[in-house]
């Protein structure tokens, strides 16, 4: 008569780790999948930005936002900036640039969409006014010193907005830039839109290692960064 015993033989438990091994490598792989597809998308919203920047200076020889003609020679702007080769937040007559910059890029067809101004005296994001980034926060496009450490001269910036893990924010830094983030034209910004919690730099649950390197063992899900111009 067959001995019937308890229990698995190796080559059952060698089969159910295989399949134990296979379910993680999946899952593995699908988390590096998806950052993946984070991190080309934050890439090819940064880029097509720029783009549409200084294809617009080109074309017009003024700056999106700044534009003091834009009423004039773009259909569907009724809001001009004041010309003085800044994009503000907000300029001397109190119109927020930043916000403008959006209606001026997509009346002129050099972004996707339709963003508008209802008037001049408006001084805060809106879906109806501004892109957001992956994560839904506002992107901000402005001239300022908002960015890396210290006090940085004031440039033209791009800002992805807050919310974005920090190993994300490394992975796309070491992709376009220098993987630095006090460093290069992509830096860390501690900048976050009204509403929205300020990212920290070095410090508990910041962004940046006391060494002046992304924090990616931390794991904050609240950092953001610019693109100077």
């Amino acid at each position: 008569m067959r001995n019937l015993s308890k229990g698995f033989t190796l080559i059952e438990i060698a089969i159910v780790l295989v399949i134990i091994g296979l379910l993680l490598g999946g899952v593995l792989k699908g988390q590096e999948l998806i950052t993946g597809a984070r991190v080309r998308n934050l890439i090819s919203q940064q880029d097509g930005i720029k783009a549409a920047f200084f294809g617009f200076q080109d074309r017009y020889r003024a700056l999106p936002g700044d534009y003091a003609a834009a009423s004039t020679n773009i259909a569907g702007v009724t809001i001009t900036g004041d010309g003085n080769g800044r994009i503000e937040a907000p300029n001397a007559a109190g119109t927020h640039e930043e916000i403008l910059v959006w209606n001026h890029l997509t009346a002129a067809g050099f972004l996707n969409g339709s963003y508008t101004m209802a008037n001049s005296s408006v001084a805060a994001p809106a879906p109806s006014n501004n892109p957001v980034n992956p994560y839904s926060v506002y992107l901000t496009l402005s001239y300022d010193a908002n960015y890396g450490t210290g006090t940085p001269p004031a440039k033209h910036n791009l800002k992805t907005g807050s919310q974005v893990p920090v190993e994300i924010m490394a992975e796309v830094d070491r992709k376009i830039d220098d993987g630095q983030p006090y460093a290069g034209g992509f830096q860390f910004s501690v900048y976050a839109p009204t509403g929205f919690t300020a990212p920290v730099g070095v410090g508990a649950g910041g962004c940046i290692t006391a060494s002046n390197t992304w924090d990616i063992t931390t794991g904050s899900t609240n950092c953001g960064a610019a693109s100077l111009f």
